[in-house]
């Protein structure tokens, strides 16, 4: 029809429909094989083994001082202090108690009850020796011992914390702890003490494995003092000249001490048997500790039985060592004056002073064999045990003075003594 027009129409204008058709475009992955889907596992495998090894280097690497930073607090190491006796049971109460039935089943019952509290006791104890005491094969061919028993005494957040005789420092820079399990640690020494003879070891808590601590325990220090004559006890430790020896006995004596510079200790005496270097823990049929055993204890005695240090009288010594603070030292080597020689010789109260150390602060400052020391930095002195605890209250490196009297021509006179507190380690 001439009045129609054709629509306009623009070559260059193309529709959207034609113009937007890519969109509706699948586009598909292209098809891996299944050799390339292998190589592309393994490589992500080596990768991972890798990136593993590296973390794992890594993690040993920075282990020290991730433990070193991260460590925790060093809890101060406190031993409780004895508790006072109870009091003994009226003839009346006693007399209310059956008499116990003595028979072979009674005794077998007593004695698996005795292993059972020994075995108990036992995860306490461990063997310390010098680390390179298994190289020596003259000692490991002839049988002699270059170690001694130790005890677990304490735990202070970051060290396990070991008692023994300080007899294997000497010149030592590391020692092995061995433990009930038989595994072997390698320790350092924490303090020792060369006057009472004892040592702290430390063998640090990050290294001990979970199969360890399974095994062990931390012993208890018992009450000393509660000891008595019949007492029966146990003895753990290296008495006849094996690590792991064990007996049973009975105290026979409890009236005797031994003396050192600067106090004394109480003797715990049994009938158990002692090699001539042995060593060990002295146990209470509760498990408790109550003595060091020590060969040292009137060792020029022809028989050698079981004597320990009793526990109580160290108790104070042993809290400084573990905590690595050194025990204060005099050197003076002493005597209690009696009530009988203040009457009959005119003495004064205090500590007689039989000896005095050659290489000692006592020595330096003057105090002479035969002085009567009365006061020590303030406090009265009566006996050798309120010197010793006097001595202990003071600190190394202190200066304090000590009050005494000394035998004239007219008599005794006053004479006072500035002592540098030392150490004798």
């Amino acid at each position: 029809m001439p009045n129609e027009k054709e629509p306009n129409q623009n070559p260059e204008q193309e529709p959207e429909e034609s113009k937007y058709s890519f969109l509706q475009e699948t586009i598909k992955p292209k098809p891996i094989s299944r050799q390339q889907l292998a190589k592309h596992l393994v490589r992500m495998a080596v990768y991972g083994v890798i990136l593993g090894a590296f973390a794992c280097l890594g993690f040993f690497a920075l282990k020290p001082w991730i433990q070193d930073v991260f460590r925790g607090d060093l809890e101060t190491v406190s031993i409780p202090e004895d508790e006072e006796p109870q009091e003994e049971q009226t003839e009346d109460a006693e007399a209310e108690q059956p008499d116990p039935v003595l028979d072979t089943e009674s005794y077998e019952q007593i004695m698996a009850s005795m292993n059972e509290r020994a075995q108990e006791a036992r995860k306490g104890i461990v063997y310390v020796e010098p680390a390179q005491a298994s190289e020596n094969w003259d000692a490991r061919l002839t049988g002699i011992s270059e170690g001694v028993t130790g005890v677990i005494t304490a735990d202070n957040g970051q060290e396990l914390l070991i008692l023994a005789d300080n007899s294997v420092c000497g010149d030592v820079q590391e020692w092995t702890v061995t433990f009930q399990d038989a595994s072997t640690y390698t320790a350092s020494l924490k303090k020792h003490d060369i006057n009472n003879g004892l040592a702290i070891f430390s063998v640090p808590r990050g290294d001990i494995t979970d199969a360890t601590w399974a095994a062990i325990k931390v012993s208890v220090l018992g009450n000393s003092n509660l000891v008595k004559q019949g007492d029966v006890v146990m003895a753990l430790g290296d008495m006849f000249g094996y690590a792991d020896g064990m007996d049973y006995g009975i105290v026979s004596s409890t009236g005797y001490k031994e003396s050192f510079y600067d106090g004394e200790c109480d003797v715990i005496s049994t009938d158990i048997p002692l090699d001539a270097n042995g060593s060990g823990v002295l146990f209470n049929i509760e498990g408790e500790v109550i003595g060091m055993i020590s060969p040292s204890i009137w060792e020029d005695r022809e028989t050698s039985v079981v004597n320990a240090y009793a526990i109580s009288d160290l108790k104070s010594v042993i809290e400084l060592l573990a905590n690595g603070e050194s025990v204060p030292y005099i050197g003076i080597y002493g005597t209690t004056v009696t009530h009988e020689l203040q009457e009959t010789q005119g003495m004064p109260a205090g500590i007689y002073v039989v000896d005095v150390d050659p290489d000692s602060p006592a020595m330096a400052a003057g105090i002479q064999s035969g002085d009567i020391i009365c006061r020590v930095d303030g406090e009265d002195v009566t006996s050798i045990g309120t010197y010793q605890q006097a001595v202990l209250e003071t600190e190394t490196g202190d200066m304090i003075r000590l009050v005494g009297q000394r035998l004239g021509t007219d008599g005794y006179v006053d004479v006072n003594f500035d002592v540098t507190v030392g150490s004798n380690e």
